[in-house]
């Protein structure tokens, strides 16, 4: 009930939005106020945190910056706002970012009843379970009796206890306010089951104490698409955001890095002259300069090393690439042609 109630008031204020604001183009703002203004989560390793130079960094960064370069010729025209779960799409909603790049997951409700708009897949994730690595399960199976540190209201818990009573293993919830807090309890051992998203675990276990302590075992049991969001009712936006991720998808099938870019830019091959916008419609459609993906690949990086850096080797975080692999890889990731 109260899950209904939240969903019809941010319903209400999309309404009172739109009725207000119908003729506002986002680009044009941006452009006039001279930065994007990015909803990030409020640190979440390899997605959204600020590292030990002060800096924003992770993949949801990285897109945001990959649409200011697009838009405003420049990945540091970005503020990033910090932003709760509970809080991030009534932000969105009213204006208060321009874009939600905040590893949501794109889901028929968040699809159907909100006035937003999927933009694409840029992680995709599935929820997965961290246990104190002294209970010696190597599987979910392998549980007998678990105690889960859940935080309250949090969408993961519906999703795993399903699977728990599906696969008859006993289970107690220890319900805490927050995150936080279930963290601390998972520390204390007064619980001793996290369930989120894989990526977000791994995240999680490296923020610990004593890291070595926990284990993410390798189940996944639900979908995650995570990419970024914003509102409807501004189609060229919509596009702008949609392409500069597909562009970086597109740059890595092509084999263009940020260093070879600029080599590159004389190349005879067709499909890389279209992303470079030296052939075929280039930027007028999206009202940017013709040059505007080459930019993005040249300041920011094809998507590879957008993950490489967020999530695998250059990351702390170490994750294997696994389904965000390129679709002629093993993957999913899939961007549309340049054509």
């Amino acid at each position: 009930m109260r899950i209904q109630k939240v969903s019809c008031f941010i319903w209400f204020l999309t309404a009172i939005f739109f009725a207000a604001s119908a003729e506002a183009y986002t680009k044009e703002e941006v452009v006039k106020r001279g930065h994007l203004l990015c909803g990030v989560s409020t640190g979440t390793p390899g997605f959204a945190s600020v590292n030990a130079d002060g800096k924003w960094t992770g993949l949801d960064v990285e897109i945001c910056r990959a649409v200011a370069v697009a838009v405003l010729g420049s990945p540091a025209k970005v503020e990033y706002l910090p932003l709760a779960e509970g809080e991030s799409f009534t932000a969105l909603l009213t204006g208060e970012v321009d874009i939600l790049s905040r590893h949501s997951t794109w889901t028929f409700t968040r699809d159907s009843a909100l006035a937003v708009h999927f933009t694409g897949v840029g992680y995709y994730d599935g929820q997965g379970l961290m246990i104190p690595k002294k209970h010696e399960v190597k599987r979910a199976l392998d549980l007998k009796k678990v105690k889960i540190c859940g935080p309250v209201g949090a969408p993961s818990e519906q999703i795993l206890t399903d699977y728990l009573e599906r696969n008859r293993i006993e289970f107690k919830i220890v319900p805490y306010d927050t995150l936080e807090l279930a963290v601390k309890g998972f520390e204390k051992e007064s619980c001793d089951l996290l369930s989120m998203p894989q990526s977000q675990l791994q995240g999680l276990r490296l923020g610990l104490a004593d890291p070595a302590s926990a284990v993410v075992l390798p189940e996944v049991i639900s979908k995650e698409p995570l990419g970024p969001v914003v509102r409807q009712g501004d189609d060229v936006w919509l596009n702008i955001v949609k392409w500069s991720l597909y562009a970086m998808i597109n740059a890595e099938e092509l084999g263009i890095t940020s260093r070879s870019a600029e080599e590159l830019r004389v190349s005879n091959k067709l499909e890389v002259r279209r992303l470079f916008g030296l052939e075929g419609a280039a930027g007028k459609s999206l009202g940017l300069k013709d040059d505007w993906a080459f930019q993005i690949i040249r300041q920011v990086g094809n998507y590879g090393e957008v993950f490489e850096r967020s999530f695998g080797p250059k990351s702390p975080l170490k994750i294997d690439r696994g389904l965000n692999n390129l679709w002629n890889k093993g993957g999913l990731q899939y961007a549309p042609p340049f054509r």
